[in-house]
């Protein structure tokens, strides 16, 4: 008996978010629209100048597994905090969604719990300077095989994969997910955490996922190429390919077969997440035995939920949406 239907590996962020003009991001340096990787110092500097600031529990693949809590599974993320006041915030947060939250806060730690600095202009555009902290100290010591020999799908983080120790952690928790007889898969994540470690993503994509998730760019990185050579390559090697086009068809692969999801193009109010919850929506589907096209459709909707206001997790019943939309 499985004890969960998704577990989550990942970078475990608390997301402060403030809403700001153009003129407050140039004044502080920050680059409008994407995510920088900042030191301590200057995390410091940037809490300090955020004004009417609001927090709550993030990551990416935290996001995915909070979306998947959402529309009623069971969920697990392992990830590592301090024992911190962001920390214990952290923690709490995710038992209050119903997430369990194996390792406890680390007492002794060097490092502080890593916090993300968002900014949102009122174009929706998020502009955010993390600060990584104890997150990327993820280590085979942080990973249960209680947890993941017990779970029916494992995500993971790209990111995470730019330390040594979290690729260790990553082949012990889909080695013993493959033991429990579950399926493990991974979000690219991102097109430079692809180029760093394009040799290493190749091989864990042939030989050790059943699935992966990516957008374009991260495809087209991941095997040097042009979008379509690179989603034939992936479906020759990996069982389930997943890829997202900003503002186009979603593109889902398995083996011959291949869908096409049309996206509803809207306004973002601010588009932080949408990545992270079009994953949630599809493995809604993938673990509850839905089509590649039910699947790609329930991650749209998912997706498109988020973006229509600030913060990176669903705030209404992302079941009745499916519902709305006849997809269950």
């Amino acid at each position: 008996m499985t004890s969960y239907q998704v577990v989550g590996i990942g970078n475990a962020v608390v997301d402060v978010i403030a809403q700001c003009d153009d003129s407050f991001l140039a004044h502080m340096g920050i680059e409008k629209g994407i995510m920088q990787l900042i030191e301590r110092e200057r995390a410091e500097t940037l809490f300090a100048a955020m004004k009417e600031r609001t927090q709550a529990p993030g990551g990416s693949v935290a996001n995915t597994i909070a979306g998947c809590g959402n529309l009623g599974l069971k969920t697990a993320f392992i990830g590592r905090v301090r024992d911190d006041a962001l920390g214990r915030f952290y923690e709490a947060a995710l038992h209050g969604e119903g997430t369990d939250f194996p390792n406890a806060p680390v007492k002794e730690g060097e490092l502080p719990s890593s916090r993300s600095m968002i900014f949102v202009t009122p174009d929706g555009e998020r502009s955010m300077n993390t600060y990584l902290g104890i997150s990327a100290e993820v280590s085979t010591e942080d990973v249960s095989l209680d947890v993941v020999e017990n779970t029916a799908i494992l995500f993971l983080e790209g990111y995470l994969f730019d330390k040594d120790h979290g690729k260790a952690a990553f082949l012990k928790a889909a080695q013993g997910c493959h033991r429990g007889g579950g399926k493990a898969g991974i979000a690219l994540s991102d097109p430079f955490c692809v180029e760093r470690h394009r040799a290493d993503f190749r091989r864990l994509v042939a030989q050790q996922m059943d699935y992966v998730i990516g957008n374009e760019h991260e495809w087209e990185s991941l095997y040097q190429t042009d979008l379509e050579t690179a989603l034939k390559q992936a479906a020759s090697e990996c069982e389930l390919v997943v890829c997202t086009r900003s503002g186009a068809d979603v593109v889902l692969m398995r083996g011959d077969q291949r869908v096409e999801v049309p996206v509803k193009r809207v306004v973002p109010v601010d588009a932080t997440g949408a990545g992270d919850q079009f994953a949630a929506g599809f493995l809604y589907g993938y673990a509850t035995g839905q089509s590649l096209e039910t699947a790609g459709r329930m991650g749209c909707i998912a997706a498109a939920e988020v973006i229509g206001h600030y913060g990176a997790r669903p705030e209404v019943d992302v079941k009745k949406l499916f519902a709305e939309h006849g997809v269950i």
